[in-house]
């Protein structure tokens, strides 16, 4: 002891507590990638958890999560691919969340092929993540998967986005308007910012403004060689487009995804209009993100000018295909 006293604490700022529920095929290994330079550049404490496979917890699971969590050095930023969960319920402070999704079907098909050969980062990635899979499910046509009812092109695995903001709720893993309300509301209730890969950038920038101690100076990082030389290495490779049959399917089985999707794009393009920030495709504000461009790869937004005429053309096609009666 001296004199002075106790040392003064430390302020911290607000909010201290953030989680990032990452969206499997959103982007978010773009931006862990981002955190991480993040982290060490304003001296937050980033948590990112290795366990990418196991999203529903039980209730003993969920506290034990919850406590651990609580526990980290403030200011942190703790991210997982994990279902929403409900500090509240178990009478602990709830932090503040954040996201991205992506179009539904632009984030299956990446997740697809993603699961079957991997990425640029290596040629066997693919068999280190899935090693049980066998050579028939490997190369198996997606358009047979789809139009021949596959359980992983069918309900309730296409059943995906939704759960992420439902909970840890039974209900939540079933498509209904059920689960998708209470997504709509936990999005509106408990989460900052929701944003879009499509217009990943303007993402960013609202980041920066919402939690400019989190992510202050991050589009210069985005925009930086070094950080592109690493972040191309994560786009899913041998994506292909399927049938314009195929694509009318999916987009039916996925109806409860697009509501939601639509919903949080309205959201977000309303808080891009709060901070003035003009929309980005404001007259395609309906159309399923796929019709204009299939993303071939998970870390960058879609560029409209990086379409060919072919792929224009069939995309084309496939708007006119869906919007039949």
């Amino acid at each position: 002891m001296d004199d002075h006293g106790p040392p003064a604490p430390k302020v911290l700022p607000f909010p201290s507590q953030v989680i990032y529920n990452r969206v499997g095929k959103c982007g978010s290994r773009t931006v862990v990638l981002l955190l991480r330079i993040l982290a060490e550049k304003h001296k937050f404490n980033l948590v990112s958890s290795d366990i990418h496979n196991k999203t529903r917890l039980t209730k003993h699971e969920q506290v034990e999560l919850m406590k651990n969590i609580s526990t980290f050095p403030q200011p942190f930023l703790y991210t997982r691919h994990v279902h929403f969960l409900n500090f509240t319920r178990f009478r602990m402070e709830q932090p503040v969340y954040i996201n991205i999704i992506r179009d539904p079907i632009s984030r299956f098909l990446s997740n697809y092929f993603f699961r079957r050969f991997g990425d640029w980062r290596g040629e066997q990635n693919h068999l280190i993540r899935t090693p049980r899979m066998k050579d028939n499910e490997r190369y198996l046509d997606i358009n047979v998967c789809i139009l021949e009812n596959f359980p992983e092109c069918s309900n309730p695995r296409l059943f995906y986005i939704v759960p992420y903001f439902c909970g840890q709720h039974p209900q939540c893993r079933e498509p209904g308007v059920w689960a998708l309300e209470r997504a709509k509301q936990n999005a509106m209730e408990n989460f900052l910012l929701v944003g879009i890969l499509e217009e990943l950038e303007d993402v960013l920038l609202l980041l920066e403004r919402l939690l400019p101690h989190y992510f202050s100076d991050v589009l210069n990082i985005y925009h930086s060689p070094a950080f592109w030389k690493m972040g191309n290495l994560t786009g899913t490779v041998k994506k292909h487009m399927p049938t314009l049959e195929a694509l009318q399917v999916l987009y039916r089985r996925m109806r409860y995804e697009y509501d939601f999707y639509n919903f949080i794009r309205d959201q977000f393009h309303l808080a891009k209009k709060k901070i003035g920030l003009k929309l980005t495709h404001p007259s395609s504000a309906r159309k399923p993100d796929f019709l204009q461009e299939l993303a071939l790869r998970t870390n960058d937004p879609l560029d409209e000018d990086d379409k060919d005429e072919e792929d224009d053309t069939v995309l084309e096609d496939a708007h006119n295909w869906l919007v039949q009666p």
